[in-house]
This record gives C-alpha cells, sequence and structure tokens, in this order.
C-alpha cells in the first residue's frame, strides 16, 4: 500500500489536479514526515571525515544523541531540510546532541563549504562522506536519509526524505528517543 502522502497526490492527479497546483501541499508534506522508531540494532561501522580530511568514526561520538543525515548539495530535498537540521543542531545542543551532516558530494569541502555560506548554516560541522560509504553501510535507499542514533552507538529510529526537523512535534520525538 503506498504511503498516504502518495495516495493524496495520486488520487489529486487523476481528479485533474496539476502538479504545480499541487506543489504547495507536497512541500507541506514534509511536515507529515515521522521517524520510524525500531527496537535499537547496531550501527554498522561508518567511515567519514570531518572537512580537513581528518578520518572519524561514529566511536568520536559516544555517548552522544546523534542525528546522522545523508546528503548532497545536488538533492533538492536535501537542501530544503538543511536550515532545519541547522536550527535542530542548535536547540538540542546543550541536551547533548550532535546533528551529523555526512555530504556524499565528491567535491568534498569545496563543494559543501560554499554551500553552507550561501545558505547561512551556522551550527552544523561539515562531515564528508564522498564515496557514500556511509549510504551503503546503512542500507539506505536514496536522500535524504536519517538514522538516530543513541548514546551507546544503537540505531533506534530512521526517516527516509525530507523532514521539518526542527518542528515542536519532531524535536519533542527526539528528545523521547533521547529518554527526556
Amino acid at each position: 500500500m503506498l504511503p498516504i502522502g502518495r495516495r493524496l497526490l495520486l488520487s489529486s492527479l487523476a481528479a485533474g489536479a496539476t502538479l504545480t497546483t499541487l506543489l504547495p501541499a507536497r512541500q507541506g508534506m514534509a511536515a507529515m514526515r515521522t521517524l520510524n522508531i525500531a527496537p535499537p540494532k547496531p550501527v554498522p561501522p561508518l567511515t567519514f571525515t570531518d572537512a580537513d580530511g581528518k578520518p572519524y568514526d561514529l566511536g568520536a561520538f559516544r555517548g552522544k544523541m546523534l542525528l546522522v543525515n545523508l546528503w548532497a548539495t545536488w538533492c533538492a530535498p536535501c537542501v530544503a531540510e538543511m536550515p532545519a537540521l541547522d536550527r535542530t543542531q542548535k536547540a538540542l545542543e546543550a541536551e547533548g546532541w550532535t546533528v551529523l551532516p555526512l555530504s556524499s558530494d565528491r567535491g568534498g569541502k569545496a563543494q559543501v563549504a560554499p554551500f553552507y555560506e550561501r545558505t547561512g548554516l551556522k551550527n552544523l560541522g561539515i562531515w564528508l562522506d564522498p564515496r557514500s560509504a556511509a549510504t551503503r553501510a546503512l542500507g539506505a535507499r536514496g536522500l535524504p536519509t536519517s538514522v538516530i542514533v543513541d548514546r551507546e552507538g544503537q540505531e533506534l529510529a530512521r526517516l527516509e526524505g525530507e523532514a521539518e526537523w526542527d518542528s515542536p512535534a519532531m524535536l519533542a520525538s527526539l528528545r523521547e528517543l533521547a529518554g527526556g
């Protein structure tokens, strides 16, 4: 069965609507996305680099709640949600959260840093995965995909597609997952 948003979109198109008239409604669908919460499971080994090319893995973040976001500058839904992720980092940082946006852009820092400047992202670090190793390791089916990882390195939830991360409902869901 198709998700409700897709069923609504298809039924509206069948009724004679056009994509142009449906665009505002479609954009609002990001707010309807919810986390797919599942029993905790180990996150496979992930390696990525910081903006300077220093290698990291999730062990560097042990003890923190993580919102790992797989994205790219060429991905329109990814670009749309980045300001909300930036605001989410600011809102949750004091509560022990780190938003970890892993860019799969092949151009690395030279491509991502100007994007951060253009869009005014100030709270997110630049994290790079130009070979999409993390995307493959996590079994992501597309971009953006976000994975919530607990303080012990267990995946708690996942969301495929764009979301309004800084909405009150989403922030409440994230806080609940953190046990707060």
